[in-house]
């Protein structure tokens, strides 16, 4: 089994959307009359979704996490961008990096080398 989407709801589509491409450079795949637009993650979609006003918005103290994989080499790259977007860095080890997104949802990147069949 793999994953074939995430879904985030959002009450701010754009910032969400220009997080995600422009930070983290996830390519856009479809959109959707301003309700949704969807990037591609190798192999997975990630969905972002307006969210109607009666949903809850995200936890900000969740600990819950959704984690991209990158290359070894990508850290230090990444990290320039997420700094010079004004994101914080919340924790890191040796292979991961993890921060919020602009709805506060944990997000981290990691390039733990472990195998997957």
């Amino acid at each position: 089994m793999r994953i074939h989407h995430l879904a985030f709801r959002t009450a701010d589509l754009a910032t969400l959307e220009r997080f995600y491409k422009d930070t983290l450079g996830l390519a856009e795949l479809r959109r959707d009359d301003g309700r949704s637009v969807w990037l591609g993650a190798e192999g997975a979609v990630v969905m972002l979704e307006r969210r109607d006003a009666s949903e809850p918005s995200v936890d900000a103290a969740s600990m819950e996490l959704v984690c991209f994989a990158i290359a070894p080499d990508a850290h230090r790259a990444v990290l320039a961008r997420l700094t010079a977007r004004g994101v914080a860095i919340e924790a890191r080890t040796a292979y991961t990096l993890y921060f919020r997104d602009p709805d506060g949802r944990r997000v981290g990147v990691s390039s733990y080398p472990h195998a997957l069949t």
